[in-house]
């Protein structure tokens, strides 16, 4: 497959797939499920940073010193904007954006959501081509931790347009087309990137800070609410278990 049909294929999956999951996992209310996704998604996405992504935006840069700037800026940049609400990523069920709402309120807490979604998932898909356009199998990678931290993040979405009065079938709808902001993402920076190379070093880095952050200081302070020693074993594991699937990938498309 051409670069741009990898990147195409691996948003719409993307969105499908993280869609349809929390669909499901929203609708049949497992609990249990998701906090084991959240803590397969934190090792999902610390592997894809330091296994994959930031060796390759170093092999591509002149100045790891610039580099290392930039994550340090894009972590501040995501932390400010979680702060406007531009970037939400709450995945359990007592901060503020999960309080059941009143039904009247469902258009300005509902669409912020949406509109929050939309905008992380655009820069979702410019991240996946920025990794297709520099290596194929980084690509995948990348691809993969994506979605393993979309699903917990699209339940807790669900949950909260249920809980702001929208029907299930309106949610799924919303979410469904608050996706396809990642196909749009990804096409226009495949075709903005093929001319600015230059550009794939910054966004990687970025994109490692994105991913950095949403483990760190989105994902990783909800697994401390669970302190029994079976459930942090069970973290620990699952945490194992994410991190060892991005060396999986590796060993599977590098062979």
């Amino acid at each position: 497959m051409t670069v741009l049909l990898w990147i195409v294929a691996a948003s719409i999956a993307g969105g499908l797939l993280s869609v349809g999951c929390a669909a499901l996992f929203a609708l049949n209310a497992r609990a249990h499920w998701v906090n084991a996704l959240v803590s397969y998604a934190i090792g999902a996405l610390l592997g894809a940073v330091f296994l994959d992504v930031l060796p390759e935006a170093i092999k591509l840069t002149d100045n790891v010193s610039v580099l290392s700037g930039t994550v340090l800026a894009g972590i501040l940049l995501f932390f400010t904007l979680e702060k406007l609400m531009l970037w939400r990523h709450c995945h359990h069920d007592h901060c503020e954006v999960h309080e059941p709402v009143q039904p009247h309120a469902h258009g300005r807490s509902g669409m912020m959501i949406v509109v929050g979604d939309t905008f992380h998932n655009f820069v979702d898909g410019v991240i996946i081509a920025a990794a297709f356009l520099t290596d194929i199998q980084l690509g995948i990678v990348t691809a993969l931790a994506i979605i393993a931290h979309e699903i917990p993040q699209e339940v807790g979405d669900f949950m909260i347009l249920l809980h702001s009065g929208y029907s299930k079938a309106r949610a799924l709808w919303l979410n469904l087309l608050s996706s396809l902001a990642t196909l749009v993402g990804g096409v226009l920076a495949y075709f903005a990137l093929q001319s600015v190379q230059s550009c794939v070093p910054t966004l990687l880095a970025l994109a490692a800070a994105s991913m950095l952050y949403v483990a760190v200081a989105d994902l990783i302070p909800g697994l401390h609410q669970r302190t029994r020693l079976r459930d942090t074993v069970e973290q620990v594991l699952l945490i194992v278990a994410g991190v060892s699937s991005i060396l999986l990938v590796n060993l599977l498309v590098g062979a």
